[in-house]
This record gives C-alpha cells, sequence and structure tokens, in this order.
C-alpha cells in the first residue's frame, strides 16, 4: 500500500490532467465546506470558550465531549483514552473507514492556559480576526479536521477513505513517561500510511512543515574541591566546578553552534558549596561565598535537532566535552527524553508538493516547506518514524500563539478546510 500511495502522489505532481477543482467531486466538496462553516464556527466559539489548560482535566475532557459529539454525528467510531497512568486527562481518538488509504490525522484538546487565567474568552475583533485562547494552537485546527470530514461525508466520498483521529489532552505539557502518554499516538501512526498534522506552523497559510525539531532536555552536574578561594588553580584544589561548567558550555558553544538546525541552550545554572533544585517549579537556590571555591554546580537545558542522527552526533560531542575534566572536578552529562524529530523525508516534500497542488488548483498560490527552525515539537514527531508520509502545519494561522493577545486570521479557517478535504479527497483516488 505505502508503495502504491508513492507512485499515486508522483502521478498525480507530473500528469498534467491531475484533478482539478472544477471537477464534479471537488464542486461538492468545496460547496460542503462553505454550508458547513457556520456549524465550524460555532463549534470553534464554543471550544475556545471551554478552558482546557493541560492540567484542568475536566476542561480538556469538555473540549473531547464537544468534537465527540460532532464525529459520532459523521459516523465516527470515538472513545476516550484514560490518562490516569501518565497524570494527565486523556486523548480523544476516533476511527471511520476500512478501504483507501489510511490517514492519521493529529489534533490536540489541551492550551497553555491554566483554568485561573485571566484570558479565557472568544473575542472577534473584526477584518476577519478572532482573539481566543488556543484558538490558534489548536483548536482551530480541531476543528478544521472535523469539517473537513463533514465535507466529505457530503460530498458522498468519505467512505473511500480510512481515517483515524487523535486528539491528545496533552500536547503543550505532555505526562510522563512518554510511552504511557504518546501510546494512542504511537499506535495510530503504526496503522497509518500518511499522518497529517493540524498544528498552526508558523501562522502562515502559505507554508506547511515538512520536518520538526526534536526537543530533549538535558542536565550537568559538575563538582569541584571545595577549598579557600586563596588555593584556587593549584595542584591540589583545581579549579572548582564554576569554572568547570564554564568550560564545558562554552565547548559546546565553541563545537555545535554553527551546526545548521542544531541549538541547544543552557536554561537555569544553580552554583556554589551547596545548592537545592524543586524540579516541579524549575527552581534552585544557592549557598557559596566569595573566599570558597565552588564545591557544586548544576545546569539544565535543552537541545533541538532535525533528525535523530543528528542528535545522536551532538550528543556524542557534548558527552567528550564534559568528560574532558579540569584537574580535581568531574562531570556528568545526562540527557532526558523528549519529542523526537520530524525528519524532512522525500515522502514528506511529495504529500507537501499535492497539497501546494491543491492550494494553486483552489487559486491560493503555491505552499512550500516552513524553515524548521520557526517550527517547534509537536505530536506529529512521534508519528513521522512510523508513516511514509508526514506533513504538518495545516490548521487555523494567527499569531501570537502562547500569550494573552493569541488571534486568528479567519480568512485560513475556510481556505485550510478547503484544502485538507480535497487533498485528502485527492489522496483517495
Amino acid at each position: 500500500m505505502l508503495n502504491k500511495i508513492l507512485v499515486l502522489l508522483t502521478a498525480v505532481l507530473c500528469v498534467v490532467t491531475a484533478a482539478k477543482a472544477d471537477d464534479k467531486t471537488e464542486a461538492a466538496i468545496l460547496k460542503a465546506v462553505e454550508a458547513g462553516m457556520p456549524q465550524a464556527l460555532s463549534t470553534l466559539e464554543k471550544a475556545v470558550n471551554i478552558n482546557s489548560g493541560t492540567m484542568n482535566f475536566a476542561g480538556v475532557r469538555a473540549v473531547g465531549d464537544v468534537f465527540i459529539k460532532e464525529l459520532d454525528e459523521l459516523g465516527f467510531k470515538t472513545e476516550w483514552a484514560p490518562g490516569e497512568s501518565f497524570n494527565r486527562a486523556g486523548h480523544l481518538v476516533a476511527s471511520r473507514g476500512t478501504k483507501g488509504p489510511k490517514i492519521l490525522m493529529i489534533g490536540h484538546l489541551d492550551t497553555v492556559f491554566a483554568k485561573g487565567d485571566a484570558f479565557q474568552k472568544f473575542e472577534p475583533l473584526g477584518e476577519g480576526k478572532v482573539k481566543g485562547p488556543g484558538i490558534t494552537d489548536m483548536k482551530g485546527g480541531d476543528v478544521i479536521i472535523i469539517a473537513a470530514m463533514r465535507a466529505l461525508k457530503a460530498a458522498g466520498v468519505l467512505d473511500d477513505v480510512s481515517i483515524r483521529i487523535v486528539m491528545t489532552g496533552d500536547e503543550e505539557a505532555s505526562g510522563r513517561p512518554l510511552t504511557a502518554s504518546k501510546k494512542a499516538l504511537v499506535d495510530a501512526a503504526i496503522w497509518a500510511d500518511i499522518a497529517l498534522g493540524f498544528e498552526d506552523g508558523d501562522g502562515n497559510v502559505k507554508t506547511a512543515v515538512v520536518a520538526r525539531r526534536g526537543s530533549v532536555n538535558w542536565s550537568l552536574d559538575v563538582t569541584g574541591r571545595a577549598a579557600h578561594s586563596s588555593q584556587i588553580f593549584t595542584d591540589e584544589v583545581g579549579y572548582g566546578a564554576v569554572f568547570e561548567a564554564a568550560r564545558i558550555l562554552n565547548g559546546f558553544r565553541e563545537k555545535l553552534s554553527t551546526v545548521e538546525n542544531l541549538t541547544f541552550n543552557p536554561g537555569r545554572i544553580v552554583g556554589g558549596t551547596r545548592t537545592t533544585e524543586d524540579a516541579a517549579t524549575a527552581t534552585g537556590t544557592a549557598f557559596g561565598k566569595n573566599n570558597v571555591v565552588a564545591k557544586t554546580l548544576r545546569v539544565t537545558g535543552g537541545i533541538r535537532a532535525l533528525s535523530p542522527e543528528q542528535l545522536e552526533a551532538a550528543k556524542a560531542e557534548m558527552h567528550k566535552i564534559a568528560s574532558e575534566n579540569l584537574a580535581h572536578t568531574s562531570a556528568k552529562l545526562v540527557f532526558g527524553d523528549g519529542y523526537p524529530p520530524m525528519a524532512p523525508t522525500e515522502g514528506n516534500y511529495k504529500l507537501l508538493s499535492l497539497y501546494s497542488k491543491v492550494s494553486e488548483d483552489l487559486g491560493y498560490g503555491e505552499v512550500i516547506a516552513v524553515n524548521p527552525r520557526r517550527a517547534g515539537a509537536a505530536d506529529i514527531s512521534f508519528a513521522a518514524d512510523h508513516v511514509e508520509m508526514a506533513l504538518d502545519g495545516l490548521g487555523l494561522m494567527g499569531m501570537d500563539g502562547h500569550t494573552k493577545d493569541e488571534t486568528a486570521d479567519m480568512e485560513s479557517f475556510k481556505r485550510n478546510t478547503e484544502k485538507a478535504a480535497l487533498l485528502i479527497y485527492r489522496l483517495s483516488q
């Protein structure tokens, strides 16, 4: 099936007689999108007005229930995957169809805005702009998924494709362990041929995402020999924890800062005679005197890479730098789990080409790939390695996501619903 899909995509892209938007079925799909816009807008407003900050489990579930009702009406088999095993609300999973290409559509229900946040409501601003918590990241994308499904059903072609929808409840702050948190998503990706993500990408309707950098946390613990500061640099005392940490961090910068698409950042550093850390609140304390050589130091940070190979190479170089210790010091570098990279594969670019062709046929112009430096980590990264091709950034576009000025450009709402519906229809053919 996977090879057949690749052959199909190549044919669609190369043959000038490929389906156009004036095809009768495609015209019916577009008409259905238009007819469904009032319901879609109503659903979007309802979902945005429900607080679903990641740790507001009841709110996350309430948004899921809004979408479950609509998916049930479209003939999907829906279920709620519980989140107790990873301390989150859980995920919405919906399935429909047994023929044609198997397509995974990815959304998420949670936002970064906590239950007590002042930013809570859907607010039209005029001139096609609407402000609201999570409207672009990513309740708008969730509603586009449902609106596209409704249009395909109304046009009589939804039965020609197999769809699985996963809307996670913890994309903004993933539960742990990730093996439990992402199981529903990974299982769906193993089933699927193609994965489509409905995040907002870089907020530009003329771009889509073929590659996302992974995001992994790391920690560096450095130990030195405590002594009176008058003896620092001597053979008996050495350099202390602070100088050793400075050497290591500068070594990371010198060796790796020019590697394309690789970034790493020490976000917090605490050092002295004694240190404490509270990981839950991302805070730390230190005691130390100016006349005492620092005994202990801890750095926590993150690293982002475009491919698993790039990440492993960077880890190896960082471990090497951390192991070449100054006198009477030692260092332990540990990498945690996190979001894997979504590598820019040939299949992803072919899918982008087909999506761009749909956009051009609709008169909306070419769609190009987002620079990976402008696309953060997202749930599709857990699916990308399991499918033949993947594309993200297909959702509702806007600006100022994750802030109290999060605003949607509603012109992209209908456009991207049309593009998603026609993309799936052409894949089904």
